[in-house]
């Protein structure tokens, strides 16, 4: 952002400036890898590491400042994990190279990231992240580094992700190359169809994320093991994401919106939903019918997202994860019925991402801003769009689940260290709470004054300083069962000889 940008910014939304100051003012990373005593986790004193560390900066800023902030060797092997990935999607993505170049690319790159001194330099001059796969033997040279269970992940991760990949490259080099004549050809079928794109394209990370997690001991062990949950991260993220670059997409021939999202109202190809083309009034209607299938089916992961930062107990872990997925909710209120979706690329603000990066620290705030993103939603939703129904009760969950999980009339406050708790007094709830809190400490004090009575006999009985009447008689009660029972005994025995003769 430049000073005029700034100076724009002040005078328009002095608040989301004032939030810009403060974040550049007070924010301090959790930690410095370029600190010779982060060496041994971070590897900066390596001039290959320290190229990967470049790489991540230029493919991703935003992703990069999370990464780095996680803890111990975590922070390097999730960076390789993703330059991984990044390389994989380069190659992927490149519309400059053929298919019979492409196939071989992809489908050996688990081989290729492995093998000492492998680059690529055949990628299109316009590829924005080309120079990572020319100098990519600093990638391998540090994969190899790597322990052992977490090289197996990655590459393990980069197969899964690579067979997916190449399918769907084919189908696209068919589309390009004028010979796909068929809609299945053309397009994602379904929603189905939708969910194994994302799944091969982004689920798969979210598995890989969660097993690297579980192996470096900052999370429970269990977690690698949480497949659905670790899918929902991944699918939340890339649906948001497609259909945030809606245009970007189409210009390029690549068509990932579902088929039946578009034709169930009357458009025969997905480019026909761009509102600068030739369309009537009653067709950008139907085009943001459309764009609430794709935010409602990007909802549906939401309550899944939430479980899994449930269950993370790390906090720079906890930061790198939810993060994305509370700009991905942000993202989805913003292009709900924006019909500049068909137009350009919908990014959420600068400063609403900055205050999303400094409240994402816990799981009750995160569990808050999908609530109040999802009323976002909910407000913008009109009764005639025919998934209205179903986006109120998609907002409603989300909002059942903060609530459930965090009330909202209780609050937590620190002083002096220790944690207070408060009600809302003007909720309900908080009335039927404390009705019911009463009605427990009178059930105490009526127990306590009927013990009383039993410990305090009327006139006429003498108490006695010793222990109660009836702790006595149990005592002598237990006596005699216990001797009773040992004389039986005794005698059965005796008569049948089992003690000797007399």
């Amino acid at each position: 952002m430049g000073a005029a940008d700034m100076l724009v910014l002040a005078l328009t939304h002095p608040l989301e400036f004032r939030t810009l100051i403060n974040f550049w003012i007070w924010h301090e990373p959790k930690r410095d890898i370029t600190s010779q005593k982060e060496y041994a986790t971070s590897g900066w004193d390596r001039p290959s590491m320290r190229k990967c560390w470049e790489f991540l900066d230029l493919t991703s800023r935003s992703f990069s400042a999370v990464i780095k902030e996680l803890e111990g060797d975590l922070a390097r092997t999730v960076c390789l994990f993703y330059l991984v990935l990044r390389g994989l999607d380069t190659i992927e993505d490149d519309m400059t190279l053929s298919d019979e170049v492409k196939q071989p690319l992809l489908r050996n790159f688990d081989v290729h990231t492995v093998t000492p001194g492998w680059n690529f330099d055949g990628s299109g001059p316009n590829e924005s992240d080309r120079q990572l796969l020319v100098e990519y033997e600093n990638v391998v040279t540090e994969l190899l580094l790597l322990d052992a269970g977490y090289r197996e992940v990655i590459l393990d991760i980069c197969r899964k992700m690579a067979a997916g990949m190449a399918t769907y490259a084919h189908k696209a080099a068919l589309v390009a190359e004028g010979k796909a004549t068929s809609p299945e050809d053309l397009f994602v079928a379904d929603g189905a169809a939708f969910d194994l794109y994302c799944h091969h394209v982004a689920g798969v990370v979210g598995e890989g994320l969660s097993r690297l997690l579980a192996i470096s001991g900052k999370e429970a062990a269990h977690l690698g093991g949480e497949l659905e949950l670790s899918n929902a991260m991944g699918l939340m993220l890339q649906k948001t994401n497609i259909m945030r670059d809606y245009r970007e997409d189409v210009d390029q021939q690549r068509y990932f919106w579902p088929r039946t999202f578009w034709t169930a109202h009357g458009f025969s190809h997905q480019g026909d939903l761009r509102t600068d083309g030739p369309n009537d009034g009653e067709a950008r209607t139907r085009a943001m019918w459309v764009l609430s299938e794709m935010v409602l089916d990007a909802l549906r992961h939401a309550e899944d997202c939430l479980d899994y930062l449930s269950l993370l107990r790390n906090q720079s872990v906890f930061n790198f994860c939810a993060i994305p997925q509370t700009m991905a909710m942000a993202t989805l209120s913003v292009c709900f019925m924006n019909g500049a979706v068909f137009e350009r690329n919908v990014k959420i603000r600068k400063a609403a991402a900055v205050e999303l990066i400094m409240r994402s620290t816990n799981p009750r705030d995160v569990a808050y801003m999908f609530r109040d993103y999802a009323r976002v939603i909910h407000a913008k939703a009109v009764p005639s769009d025919p998934s209205y129904i179903k986006i109120c009760v998609a907002c409603a969950k989300v909002e059942m689940w903060a609530e459930h999980h965090f009330p909202s009339f209780i609050h937590i406050s620190s002083e002096g260290g220790q944690i207070r708790t408060n009600f809302d007094a003007s909720d309900a709830r908080a009335k039927v709470l404390q009705a019911e809190r009463l009605r427990g400490e009178k059930r105490i004090r009526d127990t306590r004054a009927l013990a009383g009575d039993a410990r305090n006999p009327g006139p006429g009985v003498e108490e006695s300083g010793g222990p109660p009447i009836l702790f006595l008689l149990a005592i002598m009660g237990m006596a005699l069962l216990i001797f009773g029972g040992t004389a039986a005994a005794l005698y059965y025995l005796a008569s049948n000889g089992w003690l000797g003769e007399a």
